[in-house]
């Protein structure tokens, strides 16, 4: 790994900690090495604690990226969708450890793992593409109808609300909400939990259940990219 995403194995469990400035933001570099990174940890055999940097897990793709140009951002789209899919069916058990801010992209990654913890503060999650121009893209507006309560469903798509942590749980962004301090002795804490499930079936029952889901996630991303002009 380089300086934007740090890998440690300790115990059986991968910490994959992301560090690309303030935004913590996501563009093709980060994703090839979170990618990298989920590698190892699949040959590591390790449960795997997602988070970022102190206050911020990610406000979303790189706008540097982003702004280049249609065809530019729509990859980048693409590379993004691609990895929260491998996110939902991961073979290992994944918690994310959102150390504070999750923001678009940020949110969707927090919505497509096995456990989420938040922080306590003055901390906003949520998806704002709405707010600030963007079309909801197919594969986004699913992975957010899969985890989101159904109350909260059209409140974060269509009308961009954003939560702070405690909202974030009730609407389905969170599972639970800590102390900034506590969060990773939490997250190492039901990482060794999870260590102790039967990593054949966790594997085989997470496919199984989300198997229609899984299904249609990939559809999803076909259809935006054809729809971008990127199909191969």
């Amino acid at each position: 790994m380089t300086d934007l995403v740090d890998y440690q194995l300790n115990d059986g469990v991968a910490t994959i900690t992301i560090a690309n400035g303030k935004a913590n933001a996501l563009s093709h570099d980060v994703f090839k090495e979170l990618n990298e990174a989920l590698d190892r940890a699949e040959k590591d055999e390790a449960v795997v604690i997602l988070t970022g940097q102190p206050g911020i897990f990610s406000a979303g793709y790189d706008l540097k990226e982003m702004q280049k140009g249609p065809s530019e951002a729509s990859a980048l789209v693409t590379v993004g969708s691609r990895l929260t899919r491998r996110l939902a069916a991961f073979p290992l058990p994944v918690i994310g450890a959102c150390s504070g801010h999750a923001i678009a992209k940020g949110a969707f990654i927090m919505l497509s793992v096995d456990h989420r913890i938040g922080v306590e503060g003055s901390f906003k999650l949520g998806l704002n593409e709405v707010a600030i121009g963007m079309t909801m893209h197919h594969a986004g507006i699913e992975i957010a109808r899969h985890r989101l309560a159904p109350a909260h469903f059209y409140r974060s798509v269509i009308n961009a609300e954003i939560y702070d942590p405690d909202g974030a749980v009730e609407a389905g962004f969170l599972d639970e909400v800590v102390a900034p301090s506590e969060l990773m002795s939490r997250a190492n804490e039901l990482a060794q939990q999870f260590r102790k499930l039967n990593m054949r079936a966790h594997r085989e029952t997470k496919v199984k259940a989300k198997s229609e889901y899984l299904d249609l996630l990939d559809r999803c991303i076909q259809q935006d990219s054809e729809h971008l002009g990127l199909a191969g």
